[in-house]
């Protein structure tokens, strides 16, 4: 069986693509019996959506192929889900969650709240932080940096 770093790995290089492209580094990947199911990072300029997340997207590709709950499968994104993500994992039922680096401004699975683990919701999933996370912090902050 891989281990989260091997899985997070690829996330990172998602993160990549998105830096390459303009595109606020973060990746993600939804990985099913240690096989990857699908891949993605944030798309938010390339489709003009502010809700093109990389979990969403990936998300998305899973409901598209005819996944309704996704309660087998293990969710990697090189920064802390958002609000609008943590609510999708939930409502989808992803068993799993890893994450690299928290987010201050806008993290909703430690930072400012934690949507993930708040039991008033119906689903829980089982939730790993700081897997990678000096890297992850690292792309965003030299993403940042070149903004500025």
């Amino acid at each position: 069986m891989k281990s989260d770093l091997y899985w997070m790995n690829i996330a990172l290089e998602q993160a990549k693509l998105a830096f390459q492209n303009d595109e606020v580094p973060i990746g993600a990947i939804l990985v099913k019996n240690d096989k990857l199911m699908a891949k993605d990072h944030n798309r938010v300029n390339e489709l003009k959506d502010p809700l093109a997340h990389a979990e969403k997207l990936i998300i998305e590709k899973m409901i598209q192929n005819g996944e309704k709950f996704l309660s087998e499968y293990t969710l990697y994104v090189t920064t802390e889900p958002c609000l609008m993500c943590a609510g999708m994992i939930i409502w989808t039922r992803v068993s799993r969650v890893v994450f690299g680096c928290y987010d201050p401004k806008a993290g909703s699975s430690g930072s400012i709240y934690n949507a993930l683990l708040d039991n008033n919701f119906n689903h829980n999933p089982i939730l790993k932080a700081g897997v990678m996370k000096i890297e992850s912090a690292e792309i965003l902050k030299k993403f940042f940096a070149e903004k500025r």
